[in-house]
C-alpha cells in the first residue's frame, strides 16, 4: 500500500509497504482520507521533536473510513467516515484508572511514537473512531487539532466573561481561541507575526489584538494566560501578564527546563497548569459541536495537497511567510 515514510530528517520517502493484517477482535481496518499537517509533524521533519525516532510513518490528525471491523465491533460499520483519536493508552495505569487518560504512563501517539496514518491503511481500536454523517474529511481531520484546546480551556476552567490571554495565534492558539468563546469568556491575543494576527482578527473578530509585551501591560492584565508558544521565553515571560491569584496555563511544549522567580511565585499565589492531548469525550464534544455549526475551522485549511506530492509540497509549510495556517493530505 502506498505509504510516506520521513527517514530522517528532511528526507521523505514514497514507498510501498504491506497491507495490515485483518482487524482483531474490537479493532476497526481504516482507510485513510484526510491527514492534517501540525506543529509535531514539522518538527520531526525538521529533527526537533522531543520522544521520536527516525524512520516514521507521521500522520497524527486523522480522517478514515471504516473498511472492515473486526469481532465484537457494533458501533461502527464499514462505509463510516470517522475522525480518529490517535492517542493509544494503556488502560491500567493510575492515570487511565482515574480517566486522565491523555496522560497515560506508557501513552504511545500514533504518528510520534510508532507509525501513524501516511499510508493508505491502518487498524486502530473501534473505540478511538467517532462517526459522522454530517463532516466532510477535511473537517475530521481537525478533531484532533481542536481537542488540544478543548482540554486547555477545560483544565484552566474560565468564567463567562473572564478575563483571558491567548500567546501565539498559531493553530494551537486558534484551538484555544475556539473554546474560550464557546464558554463565553473575554479573549485578548498576543501575536508578534502580522500574518497571524490579521488571521486571528478575521476569525474572532470580538478578542483584543496585541503585538507587544507593552501592548498587553498597558490593558487590565488577565486572570487566565495561556502560553501557545512552545518558546522558552515566552513562556518564562508569560508570568508577567497574569494578575495575582490568576492562572498560567502551559499548551505549547518545548525540551528543555522552564524557570521562574519563587518569591513572586508565591506572592502573587499562581496557579500554574500543564496542558497535554485530550480525552475521549472531548473529542465527541467537538464533533457535536461542529455538527451543530457552533464550530466551524474550515476556513483554517489554507492548503491541500494529494499524498504523492505531499513529499516535496511539505518544506514549504516550513516557512511562516507561507501563511498556510493548516495543511491537509489527502487521499
Amino acid at each position: 500500500m502506498k505509504t510516506v515514510v520521513l527517514e530522517e530528517p528532511g528526507r521523505f520517502q514514497l514507498t510501498d509497504t504491506p497491507a495490515p493484517d485483518a482487524p482483531g477482535p474490537g479493532e476497526v481496518l481504516l482507510g485513510i482520507r484526510s491527514i492534517g499537517i501540525c506543529g509535531t509533524d514539522l518538527h520531526a521533519f525538521r529533527g526537533r521533536q522531543p520522544f521520536f525516532q527516525y524512520p516514521r510513518i507521521l500522520g497524527h490528525e486523522l480522517a478514515a473510513e471504516v473498511l472492515a471491523t473486526g469481532p465484537g465491533v457494533a458501533e461502527v460499520r464499514p462505509g463510516d467516515i470517522c475522525a480518529v483519536n490517535p492517542y493509544l493508552e494503556c488502560g491500567g495505569c493510575g492515570a487511565c484508572l482515574r480517566g486522565r487518560t491523555n496522560c497515560c504512563e506508557k501513552l504511545k501517539v500514533i504518528g510520534v511514537h510508532i507509525d501513524g496514518g501516511m499510508r493508505e491503511m491502518i487498524v486502530m481500536p473501534a473505540s478511538h473512531v467517532y462517526p459522522s454523517a454530517k463532516l466532510t474529511p477535511a473537517q475530521l481531520s481537525l478533531v484532533e487539532t481542536l481537542g488540544i484546546g478543548c482540554h486547555a480551556v477545560g483544565r484552566a476552567a474560565p468564567s463567562p466573561g473572564e478575563q483571558t490571554l491567548v500567546i501565539g495565534a498559531g493553530p494551537i492558539g486558534l484551538t484555544v481561541l475556539e473554546f474560550l468563546r464557546v464558554e463565553g469568556a473575554a479573549a485578548s491575543v498576543l501575536e508578534i507575526s502580522p500574518q497571524r494576527r490579521a488571521f486571528a482578527a478575521k476569525m474572532f473578530p470580538e478578542a483584543a489584538l496585541h503585538e507587544s509585551a507593552e501592548s498587553v501591560l498597558a490593558a487590565p492584565l488577565p486572570t487566565i494566560v495561556f502560553d501557545c508558544t512552545g518558546n522558552k521565553d515566552s513562556m518564562m515571560g508569560a508570568f508577567r501578564f497574569l494578575a495575582n491569584g490568576g492562572k498560567l496555563v502551559y499548551v505549547g511544549l518545548f525540551v528543555g527546563d522552564v524557570t521562574f522567580h519563587d518569591p513572586e511565585f508565591h506572592r502573587r499565589e499562581v496557579t500554574l497548569l500543564s496542558s497535554r492531548n485530550a480525552v475521549s469525550a472531548e473529542h465527541r464534544r467537538i464533533l457535536a459541536l461542529m455538527e451543530e455549526g457552533r464550530i466551524e475551522i474550515t476556513p483554517w485549511v489554507s492548503d491541500r495537497v494529494a499524498i504523492d506530492a505531499m513529499p516535496a509540497r511539505f518544506p514549504a509549510w516550513l516557512d511562516p511567510a507561507a501563511g498556510v495556517v493548516k495543511a491537509v493530505v489527502e487521499f
